[in-house]
């Protein structure tokens, strides 16, 4: 496994995570904390975003 294949995955983990993760602050935790989630899944899209960038540079 090459390093471009490396951020590849960590991409698509980061992505479903956040999804996930903005997933639960939607539907399951509807209060203030469900903001938070939201928050923090957004930041990974944002991570992942820039992973896949990376990707051929690195």
């Amino acid at each position: 496994m090459n390093k471009n294949t490396v951020l590849a995955w960590a991409t698509f983990i980061m992505i479903v995570t956040g999804l996930g993760l903005i997933a639960l602050g939607a539907f399951r935790y509807r209060d203030v904390s469900g903001w938070g989630f939201a928050a923090v899944g957004v930041g990974f899209l944002a991570n992942a975003w820039v992973f896949n960038a990376l990707k051929g540079r690195v």
